[in-house]
């Protein structure tokens, strides 16, 4: 039997995945056998987009996994990876560590500069006119689900929250996103670059713009041979350096850096550097675009100075 063993606090992402009854019955169902996303659909009685959500949301915390087999050509084929998840509840550990979790939308920039090409898409159409960057200082910005640009960055500044007494120790950004080219291309990089507080803290390179295949949450009336997804990428800074999706990338800056208690927000910005090498633009995806349900999240880790 594979079990699945988790601490209290490695506990939380699993238990909120399957906190949901249609990935309860996706777990069911692969306990009898692999299922592909359309044979998990039909018997859910859910509409495809649905379902695959679903089960992508179960792959993040690593309880099924998709594997591509050949069948009628090649087919994508779900297994469940365990039998039983065992959490340990005790004894807990005491922390001083507290976390604070926001999340903002895509289209609630505080500042911005762009070039062509250039635009905002909502739920249903556009907004504004592509390729014009007047168009993102239009009030209807904030309903954006995808925004992208050739050059440029954009500034979204987070209420910051540390409570007076408390020390940041760790802080988290996380956001959908991937290069930008005409319609789509595979291979077509790009260097991205992020600053927290005005501190550059990293630049990746995107491998390309992803189309080809439509992204789970990606609306039926965007055409299928534009953008579709991004990649889901995770920048943390703490007292050790930065970390890109958990690798360590540089020890030279650290959350003391950013001064966080000097001000009444925490600034995130995003963009194309002039001097970029590969200057291949960027799509940012929001909560109903691309594959991930969500905007830009941060999270900050604090405990409290008088107990250190």
């Amino acid at each position: 039997m594979r079990s699945l063993e988790l601490s209290f606090e490695e506990a939380l992402e699993v238990c909120k995945a399957i906190s949901n009854k249609h990935r309860m019955a996706i777990l069911k169902l692969l306990s009898e056998r692999p299922h592909n996303v359309n044979e998990l659909s039909e018997k859910l009685g859910l509409p495809f987009s649905t379902t695959a959500v679903n089960v992508k949301k179960l792959e993040e915390v690593n309880l099924i996994k998709t594997e591509m087999v050949p069948g009628r050509g090649t087919q994508k084929i779900n297994t469940r990876n365990y039998d039983q998840i065992v959490i340990g509840i005790g004894p807990i550990e005491q922390t001083n560590e507290n976390m604070i979790t926001y999340e903002m939308p895509i289209g609630d920039y505080l500042d911005c500069h762009v070039e062509p090409s250039c635009g905002i898409v909502g739920l249903d159409d556009y907004i504004g006119m592509q390729d014009d960057p007047r168009s993102f200082y239009e009030k209807e910005r904030t309903e954006a689900e995808l925004i992208f640009f050739r050059m440029g960055f954009l500034e979204y500044r987070f209420p910051n929250r540390v409570p007076f007494g408390s020390r940041a120790t760790q802080i988290e950004f996380s956001t959908e996103l991937c290069s930008e080219a005409p319609l789509y291309k595979l291979d077509w990089p790009s260097d991205i670059t992020f600053w927290i507080n005005d501190i550059e803290i990293g630049t990746w390179t995107s491998p390309g713009d992803f189309g080809g295949e439509r992204g789970f949450l990606t609306p039926d009336w965007w055409m299928s041979n534009h953008t579709q997804y991004g990649l889901l990428k995770n920048w943390r800074l703490n007292e050790e350096g930065v970390f890109l999706d958990g690798v360590k990338m540089s020890d030279q800056i650290t959350i003391n850096d950013i001064k966080v208690h000097e001000k009444p927000f925490i600034s995130f910005k995003i963009g194309i550097k002039e001097d970029a090498e590969n200057k291949g633009g960027l799509n940012l995806f929001g909560s109903k675009f691309g594959n991930y349900e969500q905007g830009i999240l941060m999270k900050v880790s604090h405990n409290s100075t008088s107990e250190q």
